[in-house]
């Protein structure tokens, strides 16, 4: 019997590249795929959701954004390691197709997959390519955009797939709202898949300036850096908060789905997540985003009046307070703010780029090399 074909999936190393990873890899371990995952140190952190069936493979992988010179100028000699590694792996189990996720780990395995000729293709997250996703556009049989529109390069024809979510927030698609109207309110607060700094400063600060009928029905789960949890955790303590802190929530999809109010980066996985289950948000793009890419990725759920997006300039204590009382004084404000989120999902996003992996595996002339 034949063995089931192999999908190789190369991703970076954050949860914004992971997520959509983690999601593709299960919508083809269901297909009776067998799946692979390329990544580097960074990227294996975030595999402990991923299911067992799936191989991990670690690149060597390196960029230029981080190190000092002497770093920066081992560079290319890393990653062209990582490459011939990576043709060596994919000769002896070769892959029907490879699906690249962008962040520098996904190198290898696609500069591999163009030098055997293998079908491949990449999944961009954001309203902006990034920088590898970039590299390859014009040398990949198609690209599927989570964020829609993407500008692509001349001549690049891209596939609106939505942004593939994991079957922890699927399973939770359209969940009930509970407007902010009773006696218990729920805050989920992120900065990505392990906090943001600015966040952490200012969400406490806001909270702690809300009207007292607002703060005492008031509780929190605040997704803080490791160094920022005492603090944090103090701040709402002084506020007379109830709050739960902690570096990573393995359960965040349950947590969205129980908020009135989420306030976040606006990462493309946590934009796919809030319109999928549909939740209202306050939305902080990060502001060292590549060519502000967060912004883009927060446009249509601002457009549609499902978010409230602050510029990281303009972000303050006071300022955002006077947001979130908005909100969560405001019932139908929020019930409406919902059902705009959920209008923007894209909860078959998985299928689409599925259905893209399995017709790129086997092309009409039923050759797996062009």
């Amino acid at each position: 019997m034949a063995a089931a074909p192999l999908l190789l999936i190369a991703a970076g190393g954050t949860g914004g590249h992971m997520f959509p990873a983690q999601a593709l890899a299960e919508a083809m371990l269901a297909e009776g795929w067998r799946v692979k995952l390329s990544t580097d140190d960074r990227g294996a952190r975030y595999t402990q959701g991923f299911p067992s069936a799936v191989a991990i493979e670690r690149v060597a992988s390196a960029t230029f954004a981080r190190g000092g010179g002497l770093a920066k100028l081992a560079v290319p000699l890393r990653v062209a390691r990582g490459i011939l590694g990576a043709v060596r792996s994919l000769r002896a189990d070769r892959p029907a197709a490879v699906v690249g996720f962008g962040g520098y780990p996904s190198i290898p395995a696609l500069a591999a997959a163009a030098i055997l000729r293998l079908p491949r293709g990449i999944h961009e997250q954001n309203g902006v390519l990034g920088r590898v996703n970039r590299l390859f556009a014009r040398h990949v049989d198609f690209v599927a955009c989570g964020t829609w529109p993407t500008p692509l390069p001349a001549g690049v024809i891209g596939h609106h797939t939505g942004n593939p979510v994991r079957a922890s927030v699927l399973d939770l698609a359209g969940a009930p709202y509970v407007p902010p109207g009773g006696e218990a309110l729920s805050l989920a607060v992120f900065g990505g898949s392990q906090g943001a700094r600015v966040i952490s400063d200012t969400v406490p600060g806001a909270v702690a300036l809300l009207p007292e009928a607002l703060r005492r029905r008031l509780r929190v789960s605040h997704q803080a850096r490791a160094e920022d949890h005492q603090r944090v955790l103090a701040a709402y303590a002084a506020a007379g908060v109830a709050a739960e802190v902690a570096p990573f929530f393995a359960d965040l999809p349950r947590r969205l789905a129980g908020a009135q109010l989420v306030i976040c980066r606006s990462g493309a996985s946590s934009v796919a997540d809030l319109s999928v289950i549909g939740r209202p948000s306050i939305l902080i793009p990060f502001a060292a985003a590549t060519a502000d890419h967060q912004t883009a990725n927060a446009r249509a759920l601002a457009e549609s009046g499902a978010a409230i997006v602050i510029p990281e300039s303009a972000l303050d204590s006071r300022s955002l307070s006077a947001q979130i009382a908005a909100v969560l004084g405001q019932p139908a404000l929020a019930e409406r703010m919902a059902r705009a989120a959920l209008a923007q999902g894209i909860p078959d996003a998985t299928l689409r780029l599925a259905a893209l992996v399995t017709a790129l595996a086997a092309p009409p002339n039923g050759k797996t090399e062009r």
